[in-house]
């Protein structure tokens, strides 16, 4: 047999197998999924991301034909469920809720983190922005952003305004606002947004800087001042309160996301099929209205799209923070 003979028969003998090869993922989506599918959210129950991810999780459960179990995993800012599910199979049956302190910011503020928040996930689709809130206690005298700022410069020891804790999203994007604007505003961390939101409600904290969601029953009751938020544009549900772009900061916009990820090397057609199913839900009426009470506007784009804001948002936090030399270890 010559030469050409045998490597013409290898060739017969492989082709089949490279078809079978490329035939798998497909049939695996197709099959997919066949038991129910873990839901790893990094934080405790009851906050914004929480909440969020449980919204859309039985509806998702019900598209995909199996239950979606929210399983949370809390510690270190996200940093511990996080790395659970960069460490999980990569088959489509255990998905994280990714959050932007936890996936660009933490990376910069913790002197090692346990994952790579770009080569260890394969991003499905942004949930949705959850948009921030500046908000004062009625003792502090002042109506507008621009008055807070200037309140800040003259009163003695500038305005304290707390944040769900060091490096979160609120933090830094007060940093950013410190930076932009001069304001002498004095961060006080706290272990969490609600005994923050109950100083600011008491009196005992003059500003808070978080998300809509958790402000928005106590503005409603006027027991604290909304002042701006950080969108591109107001809020439906709050018409009456001007963006911080609007309020003499151009172009500034600072919202929190959420989003699901899947471990690296989770076969497309199923991060495909996953992000199909995904958009469908948070794009329904009713889902939508019920993210947009918790001042998260809906998504769903695509893993592409995620994927490049993942990469910007590393880009723009790094310098945030080191401009404000945050540092939480």
């Amino acid at each position: 047999m010559t030469t050409f003979d045998t490597a013409r028969r290898r060739g017969l003998l492989i082709a089949p197998l490279l078809a079978l090869a490329c035939l798998a993922p497909a049939a695996a989506a197709d099959d997919y999924p066949n038991k129910p599918v873990r839901l790893i959210v990094p934080f405790a129950p009851g906050g914004v991301t929480d909440t969020g991810a449980r919204v859309v999780a039985e509806r998702l459960g019900q598209r995909l034909g199996q239950q979606v179990v929210v399983d949370n995993r809390p510690g270190a800012s996200g940093n511990i469920g996080t790395q659970m599910a960069a460490a999980a199979a990569p088959d489509g049956y255990t998905l994280v809720v990714g959050f932007d302190g936890t996936m660009v910011i933490n990376p910069h503020v913790y002197t090692k983190v346990p994952f790579d928040p770009v080569k260890d996930f394969a991003p499905v689709s942004k949930i949705g922005d959850a948009v921030l809130i500046i908000v004062t206690h009625p003792s502090v005298p002042v109506k507008s952003f621009k008055e807070l700022v200037d309140y800040s410069k003259t009163h003695s020891g500038g305005v304290s305004y707390g944040s769900a804790g060091t490096g979160s999203t609120p933090h830094l994007a007060g940093e950013l606002l410190k930076a932009r604007t001069g304001a002498n505003f004095v961060h006080i961390p706290y272990k969490g947004g609600g005994q923050a939101m109950a100083d600011v409600v008491g009196g005992t904290l003059p500003m808070l800087y978080t998300a809509v969601a958790g402000a928005y029953p106590f503005v409603q009751k006027g027991q604290i001042n909304p002042i701006a938020v950080s969108s591109a544009q107001r809020l439906p549900s709050l018409p009456n309160v001007p963006t911080v772009a609007e309020s003499g900061v151009p172009g500034f916009e600072s919202n929190s996301w959420i989003g699901i990820l899947a471990p690296a090397k989770t076969p497309q057609p199923i991060v495909d099929k996953l992000q199909r199913e995904l958009r469908a839900v948070v794009q329904s009426a009713d889902i939508k209205e019920r993210l947009a009470s918790l001042g998260i506007t809906a998504s769903g784009n695509t893993p592409a799209e995620f994927g490049k804001q993942i990469e910007t948002d590393l880009a723009k936090y790094a310098e945030i923070v080191k401009t404000a030399k945050v540092k939480v270890d």
